[in-house]
């Protein structure tokens, strides 16, 4: 099986504002964008995160998709929307320090998000009927899949560059996961 894992292209984002599962528009120029990617046509199965960012692309290139929640970025409770600079000290330190465990008033913690992801991933890859899958989604969800498959500790993972617009490329055979291709 080989899975392809895209992140939305770029948003406009001036102001620097907190958001996960709250809907940030795409830059303004995002058919550009678009433009430059490389899409395969022998999908077997695409499926999206239901943000708009994620769905336009998948409209854009005329896709067959489904949406899950799944694959939605981190939900960052009542920080969604805020500035990063107006979240107050006291809530966002913490965080800082532990961002595995500490999560925003109303959000979920990395712990959560990736107990959300790895169930999406197991019902996906344990399927044998398909090829070719192509995942549209966000730089949490695919840090975290990295992480699943190259078992490396949820407080690394963002050491890991996920680029806009750029797809991670992993190849499943026989059970044994490789990670062929990074923001091509």
């Amino acid at each position: 099986m080989e899975i392809h894992l895209i992140r939305h292209t770029a948003v406009e984002n001036p102001e620097n504002l907190c958001y996960g599962f709250a809907e940030m528009p795409l830059r303004k120029d995002y058919p550009e964008d678009f433009n430059r990617l490389e899409i395969d046509d022998d999908y077997d199965i695409v499926v999206s995160s239901p943000s708009q960012r994620c769905c336009l692309l998948a409209d854009y290139f005329k896709l067959d998709y489904q949406t899950d929640e799944r694959l939605r970025e981190m939900n960052f409770g009542n920080w969604e929307m805020k500035k990063w600079t107006d979240i107050p000290e006291e809530e966002i330190n913490p965080w800082y320090k532990d961002f595995v465990n500490i999560k925003a008033t109303d959000g979920e913690n990395l712990v959560e998000m990736q107990a959300r992801v790895f169930s999406f991933w197991n019902e996906f890859v344990l399927k044998n009927d398909i090829n070719k899958i192509l995942i549209i989604t966000h730089a949490g969800v695919i840090r975290l899949i990295l992480q699943t498959v190259l078992q490396f500790p949820l407080e690394n993972m963002f050491n890991i560059q996920i680029d806009y617009g750029k797809k991670v490329i992993i190849n499943v055979n026989e059970g044994i996961f490789s990670v062929k291709k990074m923001n091509v």
